[in-house]
């Protein structure tokens, strides 16, 4: 047999297998010879199936090898290496790291105040209604349609008529008498209904008409009721009758029409029943509209809320066929009786449904409206683009009338009159008056020729008529009317317009001398009255006769002098007039403003003003008292009308008027009057607010529709700019522009009165003296408009001056008074974005924009903003704590007026404003009692400055810093102690920059603004942190991402520049460091860079970057006053740590603005910094990055299934929110609104400077059910971010590396570099960055190998354990550069010491740790790797003279066997007691290695953490504990260690095994020997601690003191009080938790079972008893389940038997083909001795060697028979090792039986039955159902073996053999004692039972005087005198229940 060199515990050795010690090493390390390679061994778990040697060596050369790296042979200079690495990690990187990173909320995103939506026409959800056909059972005469909406709820007509025609060409033939050519708007088939507010209560009716013909309704309907289409031959003549007198009355009467059907469709019905749109596709049900959808209803769109939410607008189309027509009633014809018929019809026992039917098919097609349909018509019939052919029949929008009010203003000329009819009474009329027919005109004038054509058409007809009429009701003196006649005013009604109706009675038989239509009265409405349209309901009465002249300006109801009237001159004909009008306001507060208006503007004096004359002398108190009045108004006509009303406000407040001469100032009242305007217009639109609370309305009139009056002039040599009126904007410029006519007397928008040029200044003071009216306001905030003077025609001068708005609006804010500014400030974001427009249209229409920023606004002017700034500024200071809602309103407000400033006015000046408010907070927080809500609207403050689109250069990137001449610059370069690695002393220029340093913040101020906010929030003292850190964090983080995505930062020179604004961030962020959050916990590595580097520096001025809040003055003044920053943490000083710690969500965002600075800086400027950096700032620093690779660590995909994303984050909102109500900073409305905007799809899309849904990845958190291919997106997502993170921290190290190269300190640094990139190594991590990151670990390697030889072996053994696992991976390209790595190692640790024994010795223990605890581990890779690595050692030409190649083989070879170890144990993957013994195997094998020992007990013992054996994974701690005792006993004795294994018994007998360790085996100074990092004080430690750890979890709280008991004196030892401290309350919890769970129930600990194994399947197993420990409570059912399963699954079906019973096997009876498991359940078995040692249920669990079990049996083979021939055998166990060991199953190694007769049977019965009744006696507390169940049990009348049968069995006589004399007299002596006990239960029991249970006590009594009775003859029996003593000491023994052992 060939030797084996394997190196083992003393270097290299020679030893045969199985040989003392050294065959152990080679059993572990995998070396067992075998004759046959093919050759299995059996299942035993003392051996493992292994290949020869000689065919290990064989089959690993026969293996291919990974490629190999080309130039890793090549001996390079280390700056070439550097070179190439950093240009590959350049190659294929993320351009934008940000856009990886989860986007912010939408409430904090970058704000700039958003362009609001244009404003359009108001739709509701809009539906397209189609008639296809209409088709009667009899064709025989025309029929005409109208539709229209109906809501039954409000009672309310909501949607004007429209008119459809179906008729075929030859039915419309018979009205050729009558027609003139139809034009083509009256051909509509096709209607567009518009509803706001959706209803389940919205009807779509239907009603038909007929010409008029001789015969009621009845008659007319009866033929198409009685005749059938299928009876026409058989109805021939009738129907030819029937289409004669059609045609006859067609020819005669076909301009008049008759009621005829009518019928309703449910809208509800049809959307529900066909179902949303994609019901089928969206699983949640009802779809949520598009941006667009939401965008076109507007503002008044409330379907989504509500009780009755029933949305139109996404239901899939519906074709419906309507068959059932209900014949119209001549008596019930108004809306009235329809409303009523519609709420019958709902019914399900509808009276409608009872009538006979007309019969008929109309066809409609329903659906939601198309965006853009094409020829459609607006309700004026205007074309609305896209309109491609004018020929094309259209689609008619129809006017829609709200149920509800509507807020919205006008946005096109609209002018329309709508006349309802309702009732006429002429049942007085004397004559034949009974076909009545109402003509109705609209008259200019009073002769029949001027009737306008204004009345709009029906169908088939011309589009505009002079005349129409109601339809006829045949034979009614008092007939209703439902018809509706819509008229287009003209856009100027004077007092002659007004409406005629003319009565007539319509003859419909033709006699001779009668006229046709016979004039039977006369009425008229007049249009204007006080120069207000009239409308509303009319009752008119009716005259005979003719009016007279001139009667159109008076109203019918003056008697006129030889007039007759209907009735007496009563009112008779009922009327309604409705308008729908953007040119009548409709209400007297308005109408009465525009028209004083309009007299100022005409100067038309004396004026009529209802009934008072108004002179020039009344007009100013007119004026004022109408302004004051305007709050008065109706809210629906002040919204409609609200842009008009605010452009006459402005024209009063910029052009005072003249009146009698002399300048009125109108400013303060128009000021007033447009508060209230906001107010009023903000109020009612309430809901539809967005989140800073502004009215989209105002926002849009500020945005489109404001311009200065007299401003659209255009440039000289420009054309004029296009005024973006918001009219223009409605849907498309689909309307035609000259229909945007003003009404010329009330709203004129012309203005023709423009400024007139000043002459000189002279003129304009002589001007301003002229006029008395000469106030302070006045003469100081009025100037001129300058403008070319050829550019004007010469008005009439009637406006002298002209005001500059935003010089007015700023002085009148100023001076106003408290109501009025109290209204201001409620909307303060209207005022001032009117005052930026104002000031924005000043400069372009003045051609300012050139002039410097400096010049461009008087000095006035800017005092007064500044006046503003301050009084809005220490308002929102204010009410910060009274109103927070406001406040925050106020704060954005004033933030975003300042942001517009930037853009137009002197930035120097706008800074000094920000700083002075920042001031006036700084000075407030000093007392403030909730500093933190006032620091939170000042960071939103900040926030919204920031986000300025010129952020970046305002912040003068490109400057440089002048270093300050003072020689002392800044506190950081004068304190911070010498550069550790510059030669030459540090740059304060550079360091300045990276520290919030005075010059830097004013240099590069809004930057400097927002890092300071951020150090303040990141302070450990500031209060309300973790909302404020949120908000800070954030708001860099926003910033940073609006970078990244715009186009003007791509270049890397531009975002270098833009990254030098964030470099104090480095700093801020490396002092925060204590206290982010800790994602590198697990790891144990948190912050012990910085501590390491520290320990030598310490008290030594490290200068942070946290700033104290007493310093916020100086922040937010100038630069900081000399020491003012001596707060700041010095080191890691206990105050840096003790603050509040940031959240993960906060934590994860800075560290990710963190790596976009290191990404983007300039390198050069990176290296200068680090240069500067002291030793303990650097180490913070490598902590940092450090934290990074952590923090972004990627979880891969399985996490993202597993996790829901959104608990995270809304956990983290939702604290965040908690914290904002406890803190009292956000208001209920505001939250409301927020929730409201959540619930939106996109929130405000115009409120982000960039489209974060485009460009940035949203996690898609706001669903729990992600698709499959959305988690592999995220998971994509984060990959791609962990590589660039690592690879940007990786880019650091490099950075760090060259800087310390040649410094002193450098071993501490690149000790710590190097552990940074061992962490990222371990992490996970993509194959791009392992090969970047193993190629740098190569270079630090090769530039510094002391790193890992001299120093510490900790790091060496972490790069072995990293390098292998990558060896072993998947992915080609890793194994190639991990393999190089290892190989590399090995070579340079030849090199120093010409050999590489400690890369050998750990690159073992890493595989053995490798093998163990990782599942999916795969030998087949790594063994390629062995491969690729023996390559390696073949190809190197500069080692091929020395023995290296030859080490590598035989190590390469040695790994190799090591994993086929790994096989077997794949192999018992599921058997969870095989895999333990397999590894319990190795760990022995290793017993004269003990770093790999050691190994391998960690291995067990996460192995048993992760099966949940926590008693049994503490064992392998104690284990390795002991074994590293042992190893330091060996090196030092000292007093505060343990003395070895000894020390340890307490807590283990099994420990002992741990001293196996001889001197000649393990020798202390051999190199790499027990080197680890455990083999020292703190490795001992940390090994207790975990055993602690798991002992606690395992509820083994005792055997928690016993470890503390050896780990307190070392800590002592050590000083270490803050470990002592938590150990001390560890053990306080432990005794806490001991005596609340002193009985022992609460806590199980194991049950045990003996398993044995019988069968030759089994292997070595056969024949094999083991105790089993199996978690708490398991019953022998699920254990013989489990194995049962796992051993079927093993050996097949039919194979596996579970013995049922515990009786002694038979070998022979046994199927030798099968395999049997026999499983009993046991208890633990104490000698009498051992009990009183024994005393707690924890004693009683714990250190358990010996185990019992009974088997009842009788003489002939059953289990159980009677009492006297029932016998038990009793078995006992005895296990090698005590329980807990180190795995859950232990063979037995003894076992004992003893057989008790009938009777000792009946003795141990009835001691166990006292037993039971003494302890329910004497429990405490006492508990009476227990003591009941006792005593019945012992006394009641039991049947089967109760106590009395026992006793009459063995008790009755006395036995004849004297050696049982002494059984039965035990026996009576028990039941004495049975009895005495029983008596004392049955008086506990009186005591405790209540008055109910008297009667059952009695029982029991009567009971047990019964048994005692009987009992009574047989205990009083005499025995003849008691035998000596037996010499059966075995069966004494067993009495006693003393087994004593023998050997199996």
């Amino acid at each position: 047999m060939p030797d084996h060199r394997i190196w083992g515990a003393r270097g290299w050795k020679v030893g045969r297998p199985g040989e003392g010690c050294g065959g152990d090493v080679l059993r572990g390390l995998g070396h067992c010879t075998q004759k046959d390679d093919s050759q299995h061994c059996s299942g035993s778990p003392e051996d493992t199936p292994r290949s020869s040697g000689a065919s290990g060596v064989f089959s690993l050369r026969n293996l291919a090898a990974d490629s190999l790296l080309p130039t890793l042979l090549e001996r390079a200079a280390p700056e070439d290496v550097d070179r190439r690495n950093e240009a590959l990690r350049r190659q294929h990187r993320a351009p934008a790291l940000l856009t990886l990173y989860p986007a912010p909320d939408e409430d904090e995103a970058v704000e700039r105040c958003s362009h609001p939506e244009p404003p359009r026409e108001h739709f509701g959800q809009r539906i397209l209604v189609k008639c296809l056909s209409l088709k009667f059972e009899i064709e025989i005469e025309p029929i005409f349609g109208t539709l229209a909406l109906y809501d039954v709820r409000e009672k309310k007509k909501i949607s004007e008529n429209f008119y459809f025609d179906l008729n075929s060409d030859s039915v419309k033939g018979l009205l050729r008498a009558h027609g003139t050519h139809p034009a083509i708007s009256t051909l509509a088939r096709s209607a567009i209904f518009s509803v706001t507010y959706p209803s389940p209560d919205i009807f779509l009716v239907v009603k038909l008409e007929k010409v008029l013909q001789q015969g009621d309704i009845s008659e007319c309907c009866e033929p198409y009721m009685v005749m059938k289409e299928a009876d026409t031959v058989k109805n021939k003549e009738k129907l030819e009758k029937l289409r004669l007198a059609a045609e006859q009355f067609c020819t005669r009467l076909g301009r008049y029409r008759m009621p005829f059907a009518w019928t309703a469709v449910h809208l509800a019905n049809i959307v529900s029943s066909v179902g949303p749109q994609d019901r089928d596709s969206d699983s949640e049900g009802e779809r949520r509209p598009t941006w667009a959808e939401r965008r076109r209803r507007g503002p008044q769109d409330r379907s989504y809320s509500g009780d009755d939410a029933c949305s139109f607008s996404s239901f899939r189309p519906a074709t419906l066929t309507v068959t059932n027509f209900f014949k119209q009633e001549a008596e019930r014809l108004s809306d009235e009786d329809l409303f009523k018929f519609l709420a019958d019809m709902r019914r399900p026992s509808s009276l409608l449904r009872r009538l006979r039917p007309v019969t008929a098919q109309l066809k409609i097609d329903i659906s939601p409206a198309p965006e853009n349909l094409h020829f459609c018509l607006s309700p004026e019939l205007l074309h609305v683009k896209p309109y491609p052919d004018p020929r094309g029949r259209p689609t008619k929008e129809i006017l829609e009338f709200p149920a509800r009010e509507v807020y919205a203003p006008h946005t096109c000329y609209r002018n329309l009159l709508f006349v309802y009819p309702h009732s006429l009474n002429f049942s007085s009329r004397q004559g034949s008056v009974r076909n009545l027919a109402v003509r109705i005109q609209y008259m200019a004038g009073e002769d029949q020729s001027q009737a306008l054509p204004v009345i709009f058409g029906k169908s088939s007809c011309s589009e505009f008529t002079r005349e129409a009429f109601t339809p006829v009701v045949y034979h009614n003196k008092s007939p209703e009317f439902y018809e509706e006649f819509k008229l287009r005013l003209p856009a100027c009604v004077t007092e002659n317009h007004h409406l005629f109706f003319t009565f007539y009675h319509v003859s419909c038989q033709p006699r001779p001398g009668t006229a046709l239509e016979t004039p039977v009265g006369f009425t008229w409405i007049p249009l204007l009255q006080h120069g207000r349209l009239r409308t509303g309901p009319f009752c008119l009465p009716v005259s005979v006769d003719q009016p007279p002249p001139s009667y159109s300006v008076l109203t019918p109801d003056v008697a006129l002098p030889g007039m007759r009237w209907v009735d007496g001159h009563k009112g008779v004909f009922s009327v309604e007039l409705t308008a729908v009008s953007s040119v009548h306001p409709q209400d007297p507060h308005l109408d009465k403003f525009f028209t004083l208006v309009h007299v100022l503007e005409e100067g038309i004096f004396p004026f009529r003003l209802k009934e008072t004359v108004l002179s020039e002398g009344t007009m100013e108190q007119e004026l004022r008292a109408s302004l004051a009045a305007l709050r008065l108004a109706s809210p629906e006509p002040l919204v409609a009308f609200s842009h008009h009303v605010l452009d006459k406000l402005v024209r009063l407040v910029v052009r005072p008027p003249v009146i009698c001469g002399q300048m009125v100032n109108l400013g303060r009242g128009a000021f007033e009057a447009m508060a209230h305007v906001a107010s009023l217009v903000h109020r009612n639109l309430e809901a539809v607010q967005d989140s800073r609370g502004h009215c989209p309305l105002l926002a849009a009139y500020v945005h489109y529709a404001f311009r200065l009056p007299g401003g659209d002039l255009g440039l000289p040599g420009e054309v004029p700019p296009a005024t973006v009126q918001a009219a223009t904007l409605a849907r498309g410029s689909g309307r035609p522009a000259s229909l945007y006519l003003a009404r010329s007397k009330s709203i004129s928008s012309s203005n023709p009165d423009l400024a007139v040029v000043p002459g000189s200044v002279d003129d304009e003071v002589s001007r301003i003296l002229a006029s008395k009216a000469i106030d302070r306001n006045s003469s100081r905030a009025s100037s001129y408009l300058e403008a070319s003077s050829s550019a004007l025609p010469a008005p009439q001068l009637r406006h002298t001056v002209q005001k500059l708005l935003h010089e007015e609006l700023a002085l009148q804010w100023v001076v106003s008074g408290s109501a009025v500014r109290e209204l201001v400030l409620q909307h303060a974001w209207f005022f001032f974005q009117l005052m930026v427009k104002s000031m924005e249209l000043h400069l372009l229409l003045g051609q300012r924009l050139d002039t410097p920023r400096k010049l461009r606004f008087p000095g006035r002017f800017l005092d007064d903003i500044a006046a503003l700034v301050a009084s809005v500024g220490l308002e929102v200071i204010t009410r910060v704590h009274k109103d927070m809602e406001l406040a925050e309103r106020l704060n954005a407000s004033l933030a975003f007026f300042l942001s517009d400033l930037l853009s137009i006015a002197d930035r120097g000046y706008i800074f000094s404003l920000v700083r002075a408010h920042y001031k006036q907070v700084a000075t407030r927080l000093q007392s403030a009692p909730n500093p933190a809500a006032l620091l939170t609207l000042r960071m939103d403050f900040t926030r919204i400055l920031c986000s300025h689109e010129h952020y970046v250069t305002l912040n003068l990137p490109c400057c440089p810093l002048s270093p300050p001449a003072s020689p002392s610059p800044s506190v950081s370069s004068t304190t911070s102690q010498s550069s550790t690695f510059s030669s030459q002393a540090p740059d304060p220029k550079v360091i300045s920059m990276f520290e919030l340093s005075g010059p830097f913040r004013q240099q590069h101020f809004l930057s400097g603004l927002l890092l300071t906010e951020l150090a303040l929030a990141l302070d450990p003292e500031a209060e309300g942190a973790s909302l404020l850190h949120k908000k800070a964090i954030t708001a860099v983080h926003n910033l940073l991402c609006s970078h990244d995505v715009d186009s003007r930062y791509t270049d890397a020179t531009v975002k270098a520049k833009v990254a030098e604004l964030y470099l104090p961030l480095l700093s801020l962020a490396r002092d925060t460091l204590p206290r982010l959050h800790g994602f590198a916990e697990g790891s144990g590595q948190r912050s012990r860079l910085a501590s390491m580097l520290d320990s030598d520096t310490e008290g030594e001025g490290d200068i942070g970057g946290t700033i104290n809040p007493s310093v916020a003055m100086a922040i937010a003044g100038g630069p900081l006053a000399p020491g003012s920053r001596t707060s700041i943490s010095q080191g890691p000083s206990t105050a840096a740590r003790s603050g509040c710690p940031l959240s993960a969500e906060s934590s994860r965002t800075l560290l990710v603005c963190v790596l976009w600075v290191l990404k983007n800086a300039e390198p050069a400027l990176l290296q200068r910094w680090a240069a500067d950096l002291a030793l303990p700032q650097l180490g913070r620093l490598l902590d940092l990055l450090y934290l990074c690779l952590a923090a972004f660590e990627y979880k891969g995909k399985k996490a993202f299934e597993r996790i829901n994303s959104l608990t995270f984050k809304k956990s983290l909102d939702m604290k965040a929110r908690l914290e904002e109500a406890i803190l009292g900073t956000i208001g209920a409305r505001q939250e409301m609104v927020r929730r409201s905007r959540e619930r939106s799809p996109f929130g405000n899309q115009e409120n982000v400077r960039w489209r974060k849904s485009v460009t940035h990845w949203r996690q898609t958190s706001d669903r729990v059910d992600k698709t499959k291919d959305e988690v592999e997106h995220e998971a994509l997502v984060d990959g791609n971010l962990a590589t660039e993170a690592s690879l940007v921290v990786l880019d650091m190290l490099e950075i760090i590396v060259q800087t310390v190269m040649l410094s002193e300190a450098r071993e501490s640094i690149l000790g710590a570099v190097l552990k940074v990139v061992l962490y990222s190594l371990g992490s996970a991590q993509s194959a791009l960055f392992l090969q970047h990151g193993l190629a740098t670990q190569r270079a630090l390697v090769s530039k510094f190998p002391e790193l890992l030889f001299e120093e510490d072996t900790e790091l060496c053994a972490d790069l072995c354990l990293r390098l292998l696992r990558h060896c072993g991976s998947r992915i080609s390209t890793i194994r190639t550069h991990a393999s190089a790595s290892l190989y590399l190692l090995m070579r340079q640790n030849f090199e120093i010491g010409h050999n590489f024994a400690r890369v050998k010795m750990l690159v073992t223990m890493s595989l053995s740790s490798l093998v163990g605890t990782t599942q999916n581990f795969s030998e087949e890779h790594l063994r390629r790797s062995l491969k690729t690595i023996l390559t390696y050692a073949e190809e190197d030409l500069g080692l091929r003279d020395s023995t290296f190649a030859e080490q590598v083989q035989d190590l390469m070879f040695n790994l190799h066997m090591i994993l086929t170890d790994t096989v077997k144990m794949k192999e018992h993957q599921e058997d969870p007691e095989m895999l333990m013994d397999l590894m319990y195997r190795i760990a022995r094998g290793y017993q004269g290695s003990p770093d790999l020992r050691l190994t391998w007990l960690q291995n067990m013992a996460s192995k048993h953490a992760e099966l949940g054996n926590h008693a049994e994974a503490a064992q392998c701690m104690v284990h390795a504990a002991a074994l590293v005792a042992e190893y330091l006993a060996l090196l030092e004795d000292s007093r505060h260690l343990p003395v070895g294994c000894v020390s340890f018994q307490n807590v283990s007998s099994n420990v002992l095994e741990e001293s196996a360790i001889s001197d000649d085996i393990l020798s202390p100074d051999e190199e790499g020997f027990c080197s680890g990092k455990n083999f020292t004080d703190l490795g001992l430690v940390g090994l207790l601690e975990q055993a602690a750890a798991y002992f606690t979890m395992g509820g083994l709280y005792e055997a928690v003191n016993e470890v503390y008991k050896n780990l307190i004196p070392i800590l002592e030892a050590h000083r270490d009080y803050k470990k002592l401290a938590a150990v001390h309350g560890k053990l306080q919890e432990a005794f806490t938790k001991i005596m609340h769970q002193s009985s022992g129930w609460e806590r199980v600990f194991g049950t045990y079972f003996r398993v044995g194994f019988y069968g030759a399947r089994f292997g070595d197993l056969d024949e094999q008893e083991f105790v089993y420990k199996e978690p708490s409570i398991t019953k022998l059912a699920e254990i013989s389940h489990r194995l049962e399963e796992f051993y079927t699954e093993r050996f097949g079906d039919d194979v596996v038997e579970i013995i049922k019973d515990s009786n002694p096997v038979d070998k022979l009876k046994l199927d030798p083909q099968k395999a049997y498991i026999q499983i009993t359940y046991v208890e633990p078995h104490f000698d009498t001795y051992e009990l009183k040692d024994r005393v707690t249920y924890f004693d009683r669990n714990y250190g358990l060697r010996a185990f019992l079990f009974c088997t009842p049996f009788t003489p002939d083979g059953r289990a159980h028979g009677e009492l006297a021939e029932q016998h038990k055998r009793k078995t006992l166990l005895s296990t090698e090792h005590a329980f807990p060991y180190i795995k859950t199953r232990i063979r037995v190694c003894h076992r004992e039986e003893t057989v008790l007769t009938p009777v000792e049977v009946a003795i141990e019965d009835m001691q166990k039955k006292t037993r039971e009744l003494a302890f329910a006696t004497e429990q405490d507390p006492p508990d009476a159902k227990m003591l009941q169940m006792v005593l019945q049990g012992s006394v009641g009348p039991t049947v089967n073996q109760g106590p009395l049968e026992v006793a009459q069995v063995f008790l009755s006589e006395i036995p004849e053999d004297p050696k049982l004399f002494r059984h039965h007299n035990k026996l009576r002596l028990c039941f004495k004692d049975f009895c005495k006990k029983c008596e004392d239960a049955l008086r506990k029991n009186k005591a405790l039972i209540g008055p109910d249970q008297k009667e059952y006590h009695r029982e029991l009594e009567r009971h047990y005087s019964r048994l005692r009775e009987a009992l009574q003859p047989l205990l009083t029996q005499r025995l003849p005198q008691l035998l000596a003593p037996s010499s059966t000491s075995l069966r004494n023994s067993i009495n006693r229940s003393s087994f004593r052992k023998t050997d199996l």
